[in-house]
């Protein structure tokens, strides 16, 4: 490795570009079966039904394994769980297209949804002990921010390789590209060295050693506060993954061609978005506000831009439509980027990525309860209801979030600096 790089401070960025690749590629592969959907119905001879059955079996396993590779990273550390993580989902990958059955193919995809999650709680426990808070929101966001580059690579570069090669060749290659990032990720990453472990935990009461124990953080009040936020907010962003394209179709008539010109750009500003929104929280705590105020506040402004969309049903074009849910996206990728940060303020270093693991959960098992409400009720209700349900739910987390989200120290730590405080 360049010499340069063995330096901390250059280090933890080159830490940040490998993952920022891996979350790319996370989402990329979840991408695949949607965008091949007619080709995988034909080659398997599936309907509607048995097409939900697979995505539903990666979505099952996906939300039961977060909290367990949570629990994974902080007990074995960030490196060990996602070089494992991304080996099980590159695997995944190649199994899916070595497949010759139906059973084969929804193996491997619900193999792919139980190793993906442990990008996510490494991620945040990297952040958490390699950056300080006055760069903590601007590297969070830099890493998720793979998440919609990778939606909006998917569509060109799955259908490029489908049609010049065949469907086969997409999983071979993402999976490659998979086992790429997992030798780059073991060789790089180390944990931090001592001083830049206590810079990034200077602005906390804990010692990097103390630490809820697992039946001590469903105890505490911010972890409450993080899973409501969690299922009350994500549902927001999965309907502009899973729904807003057929809208943008089906309600606002574009056409499937104009839909591959435009269909990226609220992806694609809600990345840039949130990025913004992340630095500025980061500003405001190199200005002297405290990490977590500064948390609360940032998310707190852009949730206004939210209930935008309950104009959508009223909106001339497709292009306003497309405008409207550029700025929803802001407020809703700021609000995915930086609940992690606030996890990150809150708990224990040795706790964060436990917590984010079942706050993930959470958020999973509201998207499927609203994908399901959505489903059953778009046609009957009409989407002029389900704009109106949406437009309450960021603000809903405002008030969680500053109800109910607060630093939280484990009690033997409380106790031993009360014996200290007495004993002076």
């Amino acid at each position: 490795m360049n010499q340069p790089f063995l330096i901390p401070e250059r280090r933890r960025w080159l830490i940040v570009a490998v993952i920022f690749f891996a979350i790319v590629f996370n989402y990329f592969d979840r991408q695949i079966v949607s965008i091949l959907k007619p080709m995988l119905k034909e080659e398997f001879q599936l309907k509607d039904d048995g097409y939900a059955v697979i995505v539903n079996i990666f979505t099952i396993c996906y939300a039961l394994m977060y909290p367990v590779t949570g629990w994974l990273v902080d007990r074995f550390g960030a490196r060990l769980t996602m070089f494992w993580g991304v080996i099980g989902w590159s695997v995944a990958c190649i199994g899916g297209g070595f497949s010759r059955t139906v059973g084969q193919f929804t193996f491997f995809r619900g193999m792919l949804g139980a190793a993906e999650p442990t990008n996510f709680p490494a991620q945040l426990r990297v952040i958490t002990i390699w950056f300080p808070g006055k760069l903590r929101a601007t590297a969070n966001s830099l890493c998720i921010a793979g998440s919609s580059i990778g939606a909006i690579i998917a569509p060109p570069l799955v259908a490029w390789l489908a049609l010049k090669y065949n469907w086969h060749t997409v999983f071979f290659v993402a999976g490659i590209i998979g086992l790429i990032i997992a030798l780059l990720w073991i060789s790089i990453y180390k944990d931090p060295p001592a001083r830049i472990l206590a810079e990034s935990t200077e602005s906390k009461t804990e010692t990097e050693a103390a630490g809820f124990k697992w039946s001590q953080l469903w105890k505490t009040q911010s972890l409450w506060g993080v899973l409501l936020i969690r299922f009350v907010t994500d549902p927001v962003w999965y309907f502009c993954l899973f729904w807003l394209p057929g809208y943008l179709q089906e309600q606002s008539g574009l056409s499937l061609k104009e839909m591959g010109l435009y269909g990226w750009i609220p992806f694609l500003v809600a990345d840039l978005g949130a990025i913004a929104t992340s630095a500025w929280s980061d500003r405001m705590v190199r200005k002297g506000k405290k990490p977590l105020v500064a948390r609360k506040m940032m998310l707190s402004a852009v949730a206004i831009l939210s209930p935008l969309c309950a104009f959508t049903p009223y909106l001339p074009s497709a292009f306003s439509t497309v405008l409207i849910f550029s700025f929803v996206a802001i407020a809703c990728l700021s609000w995915l980027f930086t609940i992690s940060v606030v996890v990150a303020e809150s708990f224990p270093s040795k706790n964060v990525a436990s917590v984010l693991g079942i706050a993930g959960g959470f958020g999973a098992g509201g998207a499927v309860l609203f994908n399901y409400v959505v489903g059953q009720l778009m046609g009957t209700l009409g989407a002029e209801k389900i704009f109106i349900a949406m437009a309450f739910l960021h603000p809903i987390g405002v008030i969680l979030l500053w109800t109910m989200i607060k630093p939280e120290k484990p009690k033997n730590r409380i106790d031993e600096q009360l014996i200290l405080n007495h004993n002076e």
